[in-house]
């Protein structure tokens, strides 16, 4: 019984060494040769400021950017997670005819407009930084107005939308959406 103790134990020593620091230090610099924007984060500079991550979203509580999905953790990325309130609870019910009347009210839209489910509720990581580009289109009179456009403008603002808007990985994965974070990131380049 000592005997297979002590095997035990150097196998789990070998192991943790193995596969704890040796495997991750190899994945970690073959990330790092092959894809480094995305092995730190796809993280955005402008200027020497880092304004964020392409794959994190960000609140944006004003009227002249597009405005994300919702998050249940305020897109803070340590307890990222979704509400867990089931589609009976009353809580979450009452959260999403907040968030229509909300963005029905923020984009003058008419009461009975079909407003996309990824406006209404947020994804289950709480940070995705995307949106249809439906509900993207839905936000530019607002945006165009709060900005001062003109038509020219505006009719900017629409074929930006189609530039950046995604369409599923592999032609199967996910669905078509546009991030708003990179969308806000170049609708301040617009003047």
């Amino acid at each position: 019984m000592k005997k297979q103790l002590i095997i035990s134990l150097k196998m789990l020593g070998l192991m943790t060494i193995l596969l704890g620091v040796i495997y991750p230090l190899i994945i970690t610099g073959v990330a790092q040769l092959a894809f480094p924007s995305k092995a730190n984060g796809s993280l955005i500079d402008i200027d020497g400021t880092l304004r964020g991550s392409k794959l994190i979203g960000q609140n944006m509580d004003t009227t002249i950017y597009f405005t994300p999905r919702p998050s249940a953790t305020k897109y803070n990325t340590l307890p990222s997670g979704a509400s867990n309130l089931g589609l009976t609870n009353r809580k979450l019910h009452n959260m999403v005819i907040d968030r229509k009347l909300t963005f029905i009210r923020n984009n003058k839209l008419a009461l009975d407009t079909h407003i996309p489910s990824d406006v209404l509720f947020a994804s289950a990581s709480g940070l995705d930084p995307h949106i249809s580009p439906i509900a993207a289109k839905m936000q530019v009179e607002r945006i165009a107005y709060a900005r001062n456009f003109t038509e020219k403008q505006k009719d900017l603002l629409n074929v930006l939308i189609d530039e950046l808007t995604e369409t599923p990985q592999f032609g199967v994965l996910g669905c078509t959406r546009v991030n708003v974070f990179m969308l806000n990131l170049e609708l301040d380049k617009l003047r």
